[in-house]
């Protein structure tokens, strides 16, 4: 009997969410072939089985919430379907009791509601409840990444976190407690799922103007006969979650600056064909414009910063976010780590395997963590500009626009005469409270200047 674990995620994935069995007890199974997915707060993925044989039982439910090594199925290898042996009794028994009661717990991975939206409970949503003598020590408290995340941008300090009675597995704090917590904090209520101490403390620091006290409730949409209603997929209530909460956290600010990229255009289709023959990879314009942006952070190191209450954060690797179009329709940044160290060619192969695992959905939650600057492509949409949402918690993104042919007034020693060139806009979104117009404005320019000044002798 085989024992089928949660393989280890990446780095920072402790737990994930069981979204869907793909097979049922008594199904065969062939080496790799996937058995079910999981999603983190990221990204999902298959979880393929690593030996052939007959599913006989499956220790967890879908939307149960499981950990790194934990024994999710039994796998009998020997092809006959027969029932656990006696050595694997303990391990189910073990798997029963560590199930969580209730489904609660995985909304620490699920995006319910976005974060300013969050109103107070209504009184059929319970809401976990203690006193202070009730608080647990962060020393011997797990929270998730997605909590302590949204902790620290809601300037949820560790004292009042740790005051917040946890209705998940152990007590632990859900992104539901949480939110309800900074619900009742906006709204004034003094509630027993507080310490007291905490909250006024708090309360009486500069950090603890949190975005949530300016909280609202969307207006119901009218329901037009013929309408259709779709609840939102998982990943659409994360980027709703996301792009909610970035708006309300950030003062966005975005300068735009158009770009003559012909020289670029004309270098590109001179050198495409010889480097795919070569390298088997295809050269596209998001890797030179990839390069650029890392220049230009290389000249204005304070771009590639994150905001941490009243802390910035200069980061010293340059880790390229991309937005990239899933199969669904839904958007994902997965990240080039060390973008800094890459040739335009290893920039090139690296653009080409995330946009390849995005499409295939085999992305890693590694690789869509630790961006520190985010680029986004609105021209693949045809699109002549944008104005992006920063992707937190950075401080800054840029919106590639369409490249087009456009009519130009050229300087020539000559005089100045009309001509058909290359152009797009550059459009740079930026977190006004650590980036000023002025650091703003000129990042974007010399992104554009590099661009403006390619080579058009250059090998690659």
């Amino acid at each position: 009997m085989f024992e089928l674990t949660m393989p280890k995620m990446g780095e920072s994935v402790a737990e994930a969410t069981i979204t869907q069995w793909l097979k049922n007890e008594g199904d065969a199974i062939a080496i790799d072939e996937s058995i079910l997915t999981i999603a983190t707060d990221k990204v999902d993925s298959d979880i393929p089985s690593p030996v052939a044989g007959i599913l006989t039982k499956k220790l967890f439910n879908e939307n149960d919430v499981i950990k790194v090594d934990q024994v999710i199925g039994l796998i009998e290898t020997g092809g006959t379907g027969s029932s656990p042996k006696p050595a694997t009794a303990a391990v189910t028994a073990k798997a029963e009791a560590d199930k969580p009661a209730a489904v609660p717990q995985a909304v620490e991975l699920r995006a319910e509601a976005p974060v300013a939206a969050a109103a107070a409970p209504s009184p059929s949503q319970p809401v976990a409840q203690s006193s202070p003598s009730e608080a647990k020590s962060s020393a011997t408290r797990f929270y998730s990444p997605l909590v302590r995340s949204m902790a620290s941008q809601e300037a949820v300090s560790q004292a009042e976190l740790d005051a917040i009675l946890g209705s998940g597995q152990d007590g632990r704090v859900t992104k539901q407690d949480l939110l309800a917590y900074i619900a009742q904090r906006a709204s004034g209520v003094q509630s027993m799922n507080s310490a007291p101490a905490a909250v006024a403390a708090a309360q009486s620091s500069a950090g603890s103007a949190s975005m949530a006290s300016m909280g609202f409730k969307a207006p119901a949409p009218t329901i037009f006969p013929g309408d259709e209603i779709r609840e939102m997929d998982r990943m659409r209530r994360l980027i709703a979650d996301h792009m909610v909460m970035s708006k309300h956290v950030s003062p966005h600010v975005t300068s735009f600056v158009e770009a003559d990229v012909t020289l670029i255009v004309q270098w590109r289709e001179r050198v495409k064909s010889a480097y795919e023959k070569r390298e088997g990879e295809r050269l596209t314009f998001t890797p030179i414009f990839m390069e650029a942006v890392v220049k230009a952070i290389k000249d204005f190191p304070n771009i590639n910063v994150s905001v941490d209450g009243n802390n910035i954060v200069y980061h010293k690797p340059i880790n390229l976010g991309m937005a990239t179009a899933l199969p669904s329709g839904n958007l994902i940044v997965p990240v080039i780590k060390n973008a800094d160290r890459l040739s335009l060619s290893g920039m090139t192969k690296a653009v080409n395997e995330m946009a390849n695992l995005a499409r295939t959905n085999s992305l890693k939650p590694d690789d869509v963590q630790g961006g520190t600057y985010t680029v986004t492509n609105v021209g693949s949409f045809g699109n002549i500009l944008g104005t992006p949402i920063i992707n937190q918690p950075q401080a800054a993104i840029m919106a590639l626009g369409a490249i087009r042919k456009m009519p130009a007034v050229i300087e020539t020693p000559e005089g100045d005469v009309i001509a058909i060139r290359h152009k797009m806009f550059l459009s740079h979104s930026y977190d006004h409270r650590v980036v000023d117009g002025a650091l703003g404005g000129m990042f974007v320019r010399r992104v554009a200047d590099y661009l403006e000044q390619w080579d058009p002798n250059r090998e690659i």
